[in-house]
């Protein structure tokens, strides 16, 4: 049959029913030929096939290892808690995410209200805050590099420092002759590569790890929080493992690592990326200089916590000229927007702005601190951050005591992982905020 009157039966023209006398007898006719039109295939038996054929899901194109990976599970934004708690968000107090109350210099805000090329790609060298950042720390500029956060180069670091077959770079190797199937011109952690975390610690470093299949081997700590220096060289002796994460100050509990026990991690066939985010409220000098000496040491830092810049998402770090080569080349060009490099340049314009705020935040910790042993059911540790850790007593419920805070406009955070299972996490804000806190504490006594 001809394919214009196999169209012609199957789709009559709309047109034809608007007539009332010849329209129906076409119409008529037409209707008779449709038995016929079921004798002749209308689809091609090709095309009946591939319809038939299974069509993958989109699951089916993830990684395997991903599809069981559970969410990294952030603080809630203002806004959605200021909906959930029926308050407005200037009536919320915020100590559960170790952001600094007073924010940044009012050099910020001049700056990005004088932005004027907002809609040209950002230098994907960041070389104004680089030079900015040099000047700060000591360091040459040529061992800095800034990312979207210090989170960013978390994972940068994972992503480049774990591919055994990928041309890119592999510490610890001079061979490398084929790219990982995954790579994509950027090296990817190879499944069954090792690192070593430190519980309770930040979690970024097991999240990531886990987003780049690397198989985590905890080392927890010991009681007092400080590092089990002799079980960690077993394990890197034992497992071969490719990093270890270490945090001074601690997050969560604010301990610190001395220079001993750093070098002695450095003495390790192991690459140690320290995280500096919050060393500005300690006694302790970063070591980002010394980078220069240790081929096998990287030092991460934030304008988070030191310039209130949180929400803009700056953050850099220090790294040997043998890695760092690498870094620039995995790097996305365009990583550090133009608000983000604008805001920390200004803010470090100010250093005694931000040595004030430093001050003012570290009276307050101690206050803080006192305030809180007062309290029969919290136990909390010495901390050389701007936070507090309290292990919950008395048979009291670390979560209740957070939710019910909470409904006063006061957020804490809780901790119900088995580290730290009863344990609660204050950050220090000004001293309005923790005389809400304390008028909360002593309403869930009554």
């Amino acid at each position: 049959m001809d394919c214009s009157l196999r169209a012609r039966i199957t789709n009559p023209s709309p047109a034809v029913s608007q007539f009332s006398g010849e329209g129906r007898s076409r119409q008529a006719s037409r209707v008779s030929f449709r038995p016929m039109a079921s004798a002749v295939p209308v689809e091609e038996p090709a095309a009946a096939a591939a319809e038939a054929k299974p069509r993958p899901s989109g699951d089916s194109f993830i990684r395997h290892h991903l599809r069981s990976l559970s969410a990294y599970q952030p603080i809630l934004p203002f806004e959605v808690l200021s909906a959930r708690l029926g308050r407005k968000p200037e009536d919320i107090i915020k100590l559960d995410a170790n952001e600094n109350p007073y924010g940044p210099p009012p050099e910020v805000a001049t700056a990005l209200g004088n932005l004027k090329f907002p809609y040209v790609y950002p230098d994907p060298e960041s070389r104004h805050l680089r030079a900015a950042l040099a000047e700060d720390s000591g360091l040459e500029l040529e061992h800095i590099l800034v990312g979207c956060g210090a989170d960013e180069l978390i994972d940068l670091i994972m992503r480049l420092g774990f591919s055994s077959s990928c041309t890119c770079f592999l510490l610890g190797s001079s061979s490398q002759s084929t790219h990982n199937e995954w790579c994509n011109c950027r090296c990817v952690l190879e499944p069954g590569d090792k690192i070593v975390d430190c519980p309770p610690t930040f979690t970024m470093y097991e999240f990531d790890a886990s987003v780049n299949a690397a198989l985590v081997i905890k080392v927890p700590r010991l009681p007092d929080f400080s590092l089990d220096i002799a079980n960690i060289v077993k394990v890197v002796e034992q497992e071969k493992p490719k990093c270890i994460f270490l945090t001074s100050p601690n997050n969560p509990d604010g301990s610190v690592i001395n220079d001993e026990d750093l070098l002695k991690m450095l003495d390790l066939p192991v690459l140690v990326v320290l995280d500096e985010a919050y060393v500005e409220f300690s006694s302790l000098q970063s070591r980002m200089t010394w980078v220069k000496k240790h081929d096998n040491l990287i030092v991460l830092r934030t304008f988070s916590k030191r310039a209130g810049l949180a929400g803009l998402r700056v953050g850099y770090g220090a790294f040997p000229l043998t890695i760092i080569e690498y870094l620039w080349r995995a790097k996305q060009p365009y990583n550090v927007s133009v608000a983000a490099e604008v805001s920390a340049c200004a803010a470090l314009q100010n250093p005694t702005y931000l040595e004030s705020v430093k001050n003012l935040l570290l009276q307050e910790r101690e206050r803080l601190f006192n305030l809180l042993k007062g309290i029969p059911y919290l136990k909390p540790f010495p901390s050389h951050a701007n936070f507090i850790l309290c292990e919950v007593t008395s048979g009291k419920d670390a979560k209740k005591i957070k939710e019910d805070l909470a409904k006063m406009g006061v957020m804490i955070r809780h901790y119900d992982k088995k580290e730290l299972k009863g344990y609660i996490r204050i950050s220090v804000g000004k001293p309005e905020h923790t005389d809400a806190l304390m008028e909360g504490f002593k309403a869930l006594q009554l």
